[in-house]
């Protein structure tokens, strides 16, 4: 008998969400409480299980569709639970050859030559394939387009090195059984997921087995870290035009080393308007929500931003004094720590400053608690997780439950009420480059702290010019709550605990 499995209920005020992966194909036998599909939210992407234990009889629903709360997804034969085998998702024994992957040229607007490039690392190649941890939260987009590549040192060796398989290749890549944070460790790791064999349940594919097959890569010299493709493109007399015939591989290799420059290629689908070639992509639900916070904030908070400096030479010093992984093998410590504490102590001083707004009836609503939301760029979008009770955290603490909150954030393993409750919030555009902004307030908060690259530069001090490390700070304010004097106090009493490190130590 068939057995419609409908959206159940995601949370309060939720009552949609777009379908990120498909998890299962029809005539597939599934398990109770398997997972079946891949849902984003507003803010946050959930895997959706199945209650019903039986055979996929039809999939309703389509990738990237939007499905409300309720409507119907599967429907599950549940009398073939037992009878029938488990139809094979996708091949996942090491060797077993991929699906032919697709021309480059194919995810590139039409009239653009594309090459694909590699990015490498292997044991003796000499080149870093790049670092993360905390403080680089800002990880990479996501590919957009194919790419496939092999290692030009190894031909010339006369090994082949494997290639990394084109996303959108004929076996889609969205019936691998993994979950987001498997997917996004294997797209950082440039592992292909068709070839990592699962040891969860049914066979789902783990972080723990992507990290796994990236170290078997790396021991056996062959790790290929996943890039996106990008289109080469030189002179205008060098892009083709419409049916000429395309660029061979040796003219695209020539036209670099003269001096051209790559431009990614975005994603989306091809299109046309008025003036030349476009791509169209589908806004996601967390960019939605994004440009709707920002509108609603731009269009009713008058904003005023104060810019600042912070000697915080000491405070490095102080921090490159604690040995690496003494707060932990997973910890690094920034100076994003230390500020946080710095805010957060200010903030108790400055109660104006941790409060909000009730427009409706019109109050100041003071809070007692001192919760700051962390700005987070992932590839889905800009995400504000708040850490809760800064104040009464210490800076080891702290430093300890970023790594926690950084690495939720990019792999979407949070919940709608880990973005809820923030007091005051602090972005950090020093972690990709810059100094000065006009951050704007997240609403219903009343300010932002954004902090830019610190930098040397020659600062007067008693009569002498020396090299101090300077931290940018920019401080936007709701002008409606707060005068600039009060601000300007605030930010005074934040870059007073930075220039003092020992203060924070002692509070």
């Amino acid at each position: 008998m068939a057995v419609e499995f409908k959206l159940p209920a995601l949370g309060e005020n939720i009552e949609n969400g777009d379908v990120v992966n498909i998890l299962v194909q029809e005539g597939q036998v599934i398990a109770a409480n398997d997972g079946v599909l891949e849902l984003e939210t507003d803010k946050a992407v959930v895997e959706i299980p199945c209650p019903y234990a039986g055979r996929i009889e039809k999939i309703l629903v389509r990738k990237g569709e939007t499905v409300k709360v309720g409507q119907v997804l599967l429907l599950v034969d549940t009398e073939q639970a037992a009878e029938s085998p488990a139809v094979p998702v996708a091949p996942a024994v090491p060797g077993t050859p991929a699906a032919p992957a697709k021309p480059a040229e194919a995810a590139a607007p039409p009239g653009v030559g594309v090459s694909a490039v590699p990015a490498l690392s292997s044991a003796g190649s000499g080149g870093a394939a790049g670092s993360g941890g905390a403080a680089g939260i800002a990880g990479t987009a996501g590919a957009a387009g194919a790419q496939a590549a092999s290692c030009p040192a190894a031909a010339a060796e006369g090994r082949q090195e494997p290639i990394v398989p084109p996303r959108g290749a004929a076996d889609d890549e969205a019936l691998i059984p993994a979950g987001p944070a498997a997917r996004r460790t294997a797209r950082q790791l440039g592992v292909d997921l068709r070839s990592v064999v699962g040891s969860g349940a049914r066979g789902r594919i783990t972080v723990e087995d992507v990290q796994r097959a990236a170290a078997a890569m790396s021991a056996s010299g062959a790790a290929v870290i996943a890039a996106p493709a990008v289109a080469t493109v030189s002179s205008p007399a060098a892009v083709p035009t419409a049916g000429a015939p395309a660029a061979s591989a040796s003219q695209t290799t020539v036209g670099a080393a003269v001096g051209q420059f790559e431009a990614v290629v975005p994603p989306g689908e091809p299109d046309r308007d008025a003036w030349g070639e476009v791509r169209r992509e589908r806004m996601t639900k967390i960019r939605q929500t994004i440009a709707a916070q920002m509108v609603r904030s731009a269009t009713t908070i008058p904003h005023v931003t104060n810019f600042d400096d912070a000697d915080v030479t000491d405070l490095e010093a102080l921090r490159k004094s604690v040995p690496p992984g003494y707060l932990g093998a997973n910890v690094k410590l920034t100076a994003m720590p230390f500020v946080l504490k710095a805010v957060a102590l200010a903030l108790r001083r400055h109660p104006l400053l941790n409060a909000s707004l009730d427009e409706e009836n019109q109050q100041i609503v003071y809070k007692l608690y001192v919760n700051i939301g962390v700005a987070v760029d992932t590839p889905r979008g800009l995400v504000v997780p708040a850490m809760r009770n800064v104040d009464r955290m210490s800076i080891p603490d702290i430093a300890r439950a970023l790594v926690v909150l950084a690495e939720r954030a990019r792999t979407a393993q949070f919940a709608i009420e880990d973005l809820r409750g923030g007091t005051f919030t602090v972005s950090n555009l020093g972690a990709i480059g810059g100094a000065y902004s006009t951050p704007i307030i997240n609403h219903p908060e009343v300010a932002i702290l954004l902090l830019g690259r610190s930098r040397w530069m020659p600062v007067v001090r008693d009569g002498r010019i020396e090299p101090r490390l300077m931290m940018p700070l920019s401080l936007s304010y709701d002008h409606r709550l707060v005068d600039g004097a009060t601000a300007g106090r605030f930010l005074n009493e934040v870059i007073d605990y930075l220039q003092s490190p020992a203060k924070l130590l002692l509070s």
